[in-house]
């Protein structure tokens, strides 16, 4: 069935041209290659991103190609450094999550990476268990569950999850051949602390199916070191949304694909705010985009909402008709006809 909106497209990162070999390198092990190039003059790009720089970018996939691509935004004159090593738990935060076969090996080469003295900011691999059966026979029932980890450096923000005794055939498909045998985005992340209404954007003008809906979830220990919760009792508190492209929801979870979007939105009021640091133009981990059918009316639905810094509709760096946005959360987004 086609859908009239993909859910996440791209996940984009801003890089200059020194940065440029290096990420295509580091993305190749991860199982991306380039699909795509195109350019922007100064003035083109400031019509649709807000930027004036000239821009040169690089769509890369990894085994899938109409989701949970990566963009390489090379901006001639940036804005600045962009999240850098900023925790996930920051407003204005964005990551990638994606599937690996070897977590630890991804593990061992990122603390051999801070021995080295590089730049990184890591949570090394925390299991969580997913549906357990209760009560559980070691050795004698599947025992569901994941190794995830985050890694953080200046040019990529990744949370790196390891399946154990499940499948999902259409989210995290891996690349064999890649060395850290790794898979397209699973789904990316937000972090918000905004009113709860201003996330219906998302489901009521974009139209993405909203399969969990401002839920307290029962966090373990392991997802709580991930997403370094304080808990209610140092008075925060986290709340979970989930958003599909339709018609895929977690009802079929055969059926779930890859390309999904997580919004995390906290009541503490005293995260870090850095939106100005994770738009185009920005370094690192800048933007999000989706592919829609009809970019006409979408522009009209849009328009109508309460999202602000509106672009016309203008032609992106691969020829795509495109517009760009920030969501009432505060998030810049970027349409793709």
């Amino acid at each position: 069935m086609e859908t009239p909106i993909s859910g996440l497209y791209e996940l984009a990162i801003g890089a200059t041209a020194k940065d440029e070999s290096f990420l295509i390198r580091y993305w190749e092990q991860f199982g991306f290659d380039i699909e795509q190039s195109g350019e922007l003059s100064a003035n083109q790009a400031n019509r649709l991103y807000g930027v004036n720089s000239s821009l040169r970018s690089l769509r890369l996939h990894n085994q899938v190609t109409d989701r949970s691509l990566l963009r390489l935004m090379v901006w001639d004159k940036p804005v600045n450094e962009g999240l850098g090593l900023t925790p996930l738990k920051a407003v204005g935060s964005r990551w990638g999550t994606s599937l690996s076969l070897d977590v630890f090996n991804i593990a061992n080469h990122t603390e051999d990476a801070i021995a080295a003295g590089l730049p990184v900011y890591y949570i090394s691999p925390q299991r969580n268990l997913i549906n357990r059966p209760k009560p559980f026979e070691p050795f004698l029932q599947a025992n569901p569950c994941v190794h995830e980890m985050v890694l953080i450096q200046p040019f990529a923000r990744q949370v790196l999850f390891e399946r154990h005794d499940y499948y999902r055939p259409n989210s995290g498909i891996v690349n064999p051949d890649s060395h850290f045998k790794g898979s397209e985005f699973v789904h990316v992340g937000l972090v918000v602390d905004c009113e709860h209404e201003k996330l219906d954007f998302y489901d009521q003008v974009l139209g993405l199916r909203r399969v969990v809906n401002n839920s307290e979830s029962e966090y373990g220990e392991a997802s709580s070191r991930i997403l370094e919760l304080k808990g209610p009792e140092n008075g925060e508190r986290m709340l979970n949304y989930y958003f599909t492209s339709p018609p895929y929801s977690t009802a079929d979870k055969p059926q779930i694909r890859s390309g999904n979007l997580e919004v995390l939105r906290f009541e503490c009021g005293d995260l870090p705010n850095k939106f100005n640091y994770s738009r185009p133009g920005c370094l690192g981990v800048c933007l999000y985009t989706m592919k829609v059918k009809d970019i006409q009316q979408y522009y009209q639905l849009v328009s109508s909402s309460k999202a602000t810094e509106m672009t016309t509709v203008y032609e992106n760096e691969f020829g795509e008709k495109s517009f760009s946005f920030v969501a009432p959360d505060g998030y810049f987004w970027t349409l793709i006809g």
